[in-house]
């Protein structure tokens, strides 16, 4: 089993209580919180805290209207002599193996809020590969580097002043970010470190160098979030037309045969009821889908839909078609998708919604995750969120 880690301690001097002081509009333990529930390869979310504050904090994250992005998370305490200014991280990690049963762990520090889903991924992936005790997260840094001699002198150590490479021919060099740190319970306690053994690298973003340490540092990383599109804060916007994927969002994704090699599908009735509420609010709906088949229009005919666009290879492209047809912006658009190919779709719509089931970039790159899995009335959750308050 594999499980995430991350400390998080109310007594911090520089920044008090920063890792729950808002960052984009959310908690900054909720960004990191996130991407480790949306790992895929993470079992369990482990937030070790002494603090009440952050517990209620991080609990509202599971039961508030996200709470299907963090069905994984756990809240638990920890001991004041690992909370103190003086105790390492080593002694939060130690503490936790001694009283939880789990085969690799990965520590996440919340103050790297740029850290994704994908970077974890990444993570294991390489910590999977033959040979590999332990991971590390790091960044590439293509800087000149100098230092002293004893005589005050400064020389460079990564390169020659004679034969200055250019930017694109220098390989430059490896930074650990802080970001995330992977290794086996056994080895955890061996070492007693966070990594030992053969260490591989996963290379991360170049903006998440920054960690929040200093009021400066919050700053500076609030500004990187805000550049790549991390906003916390999310209202519903008018919505005038509803547009979902098929397989995966009115189904389970699963692909049912009979014994003569007819396919079947199976819908959940409760969305039909959604669709049908949208449609008394005079709400354009629809089905956009990379599939041809016709079960699909048969569904779309039987729950009076407005659209069904078929065979779709490029979603956004055919959504911006539609939007311009009927004279509305994209940004007043509901959609709903569950795997990589509706992530730019999700990202771009007004209303981006992912089941709980999802793929991790699906439900990264959503503002709503619903609790209920594909086919399980992912439709009808959303159409309660767009229609608050107005549905009897």
């Amino acid at each position: 089993m594999n499980v995430a880690f991350i400390p998080v301690r109310g007594g911090s001097k520089s920044i008090p209580l920063k890792n729950i002081k808002p960052i984009c509009g959310k908690p900054l333990v909720y960004w990191t919180v996130k991407a480790a529930c949306g790992c895929r390869y993470i079992d369990t979310v482990y937030i070790a805290t002494d603090s009440d504050k952050i517990k209620q904090t991080v609990e509202s994250f599971k039961n508030g209207p996200e709470s299907g992005l963090f069905s994984k998370a756990v809240v638990i305490g920890r001991s004041a002599e690992s909370a103190s200014d003086t105790a390492s991280t080593e002694s939060a990690m130690l503490e936790f193996a001694g009283n939880y049963d789990f085969d690799n762990i990965v520590l996440v520090q919340a103050t790297s809020p740029l850290l994704s889903s994908g970077d974890l991924d990444r993570g294991f992936e390489a910590f999977n590969e033959n040979g590999t005790d332990s991971v590390i997260s790091v960044v590439r840094q293509k800087r000149f580097n100098w230092e002293n001699d004893e005589n005050g002198y400064a020389h460079p150590t990564n390169y020659d002043v004679f034969h200055r490479p250019r930017r694109q021919e220098f390989s430059g060099y490896l930074v650990e970010n802080g970001a995330f740190y992977i290794t086996s319970k056994a080895d955890l306690i061996k070492a007693q470190n966070r990594v030992s053994g053969n260490i591989k690298a996963v290379e991360m973003n170049e903006d998440t160098f920054f960690e929040i340490d200093e009021p400066s540092d919050w700053l500076i990383i609030e500004a990187l979030m805000k550049k790549n599109g991390c906003e916390g804060s999310f209202e519903i916007p008018e919505i005038k037309m509803f547009l979902t994927d098929c397989d995966g969002c009115l189904t389970d994704g699963g692909m049912y045969y009979s014994e003569h090699g007819d396919e079947l599908k199976k819908f959940n009735t409760r969305d039909g009821m959604g669709f049908s509420f949208l449609r008394k609010e005079g709400i354009i709906t629809g089905i956009i889908t990379s599939e041809s088949v016709d079960l699909n229009r048969r569904r779309a005919e039987k729950l009076k839909l407005d659209i069904l666009e078929s065979g779709c290879k490029d979603k956004v492209s055919a959504v911006k078609k539609i939007c311009s047809e009927h004279n509305i912006d994209i940004g007043n658009v509901c959609y709903i998708g569950d795997d990589v190919n509706d992530v730019e779709l999700l990202k771009l719509a007004g209303y981006g919604c992912a089941p709980a089931d999802a793929c991790s970039e699906a439900r990264q790159a959503a503002d709503y995750v619903t609790k209920a899995k594909g086919g399980e009335g992912v439709i009808r959750e959303v159409v309660e969120q767009i229609m608050d308050g107005k549905l009897s």
